[in-house]
């Protein structure tokens, strides 16, 4: 009997996680590229690049080309997969609602994202709005107000090692929710087709990232720390919407569910309010800009066709 009980059979080995092959290599490209393109301006430029160097006609055209994966990988992707998720989590819990949760939730993945950014641009914006308000009441009034009193070297590199930790924690915290829209997915295809659309977004956001703090004034060891800690927070979250993916039960499904709709609000903030307004707003190259955004949502739509 317990010759029995301790004979391996190779049909009872418990099987790896769907897609955990391709999840693995998602993550390792996902910590090296862009902490590879944000390391680039480190190395290009010894001196702080000017503001026009940021807006470059190829990164502007690279993002447009994400926008469209962006695009195609939520609408035609995301929302479905998590729509057919919390039906079939709220199913097996025998829960009926008149309230339309999948939607609300994919609303608090969106506003969770517009929230966290309007709070960190918030921080970095000057507080000087009464002297604005005061020229556009008044143009030609007789009132005189004092001018600001000047400040320091230091007081400016504090307030601005201030906003740039702010703009990289609430990047970080962007990208822990992308990496759990990746994480949470089951077949190797849909792997794929979202890590695509994640590393096109944080290759550019990572290029751009760089440029910014490099004109903020901060130290390339500082910068490099915040590159480093922005490019592992991918990785982060496709190992936790791994881990909860893993679950078999109800609960487990429902929390998948719901990790799935906020993942999925966050691709439509990046896509329709970080992307889409930021690149088709600038006047130049526009055609060459709908077409890289065409064309990137004919990659994705080409690879859901094909089932690959």
């Amino acid at each position: 009997m317990a010759a029995e009980e301790l004979a391996w059979s190779p049909g009872g080995a418990r099987r790896p996680p769907a897609g955990l092959e391709a999840k693995l290599g998602s993550l390792v490209l996902l910590l090296l590229l862009p902490l590879a393109c944000g390391l680039a301006p480190l190395c290009c430029f010894r001196s702080p690049p000017s503001s026009a160097d940021a807006h470059s006609p190829v990164l502007s055209l690279v993002s447009c080309f994400a926008g469209g994966v962006f695009l195609a990988t939520c609408l035609l992707d995301l929302l479905p997969d998590y729509l057919a998720s919390i039906s079939a989590a709220l199913e097996g819990l025998r829960i009926t609602l008149q309230f339309p949760l999948p939607e609300f939730i994919l609303a608090m993945g969106f506003f969770l994202v517009l929230v966290l950014e309007q709070v960190a641009l918030a921080q970095r914006e000057p507080s000087s709005p009464a002297a604005e308000e005061t020229r556009a009441l008044l143009p030609d009034g007789s009132i005189q107000t004092a001018p600001p009193p000047p400040s320091s070297p230091v007081a400016a590199a504090a307030r601005g090692a201030v906003r740039a930790g702010l703009l990289v924690l609430a990047l970080a915290l962007h990208s822990v929710l992308e990496g759990l829209a990746l994480g949470l997915q089951e077949g190797e295809g849909a792997v794929l087709r979202v890590c695509l659309a994640l590393l096109l977004h944080k290759c550019a956001v990572a290029f751009s990232l760089a440029l910014k703090l490099l004109r903020g004034r901060l130290r390339p060891p500082a910068v490099a720390a915040c590159l480093a800690l922005f490019a592992m927070m991918s990785p982060l979250g496709v190992g936790l919407g791994t881990a909860v993916a893993a679950g078999a039960g109800p609960r487990q499904r429902l929390c998948r569910g719901v990790l799935e709709g906020l993942a999925a609000g966050t691709f439509l903030y990046i896509t329709f309010l970080e992307i889409l307004p930021q690149e088709l707003g600038v006047p130049q190259h526009r055609v060459p800009k709908v077409i890289l955004l065409l064309a990137g949502f004919a990659l994705v739509t080409a690879i859901l066709f094909i089932k690959i």
